[in-house]
């Protein structure tokens, strides 16, 4: 069976997810949570480095998993282990940078959107 390139479409609903959990998350927690998405975002970027598309975004987090973001959410918080779900801060942290992808507009690559008739 080939290899077939991991699609931002399957992901983004997963990824809305946790940035859902985050805005709902309770108040004394979310500064913390939010630590630790913002530590996440600056290691996509050393991740990626500059320009991105949505695909390669869905390939680096296919390809590489999320034990990493454990890892960081343990390094920003390291007293707080409801800081360290991964569903809710990587989730958040993937949504988040999605935005700066090349290609991304309101949730879906440029090239998904129709033409206006």
């Amino acid at each position: 069976m080939p290899y077939e390139e991991p699609r931002f479409e399957e992901l983004i609903g997963l990824w809305q997810e946790g940035q859902r959990r985050l805005q709902d998350s309770d108040p004394a927690e979310r500064a913390v949570l939010e630590r630790v998405v913002d530590g996440l975002v600056i290691e996509l970027r050393h991740r990626l480095g500059g320009q991105f598309s949505v695909n390669e975004l869905a390939r680096l987090y296919i390809e590489q998993g999320t034990d990493w973001c454990f890892a960081v959410a343990m390094r920003e918080a390291p007293n707080n282990p409801s800081a360290w779900d991964v569903t809710t801060v990587a989730g958040a942290a993937f949504a988040r940078y999605a935005r700066e992808a090349g290609d991304y507009t309101i949730g879906r690559r440029i090239g998904d959107i129709e033409p206006e008739a």
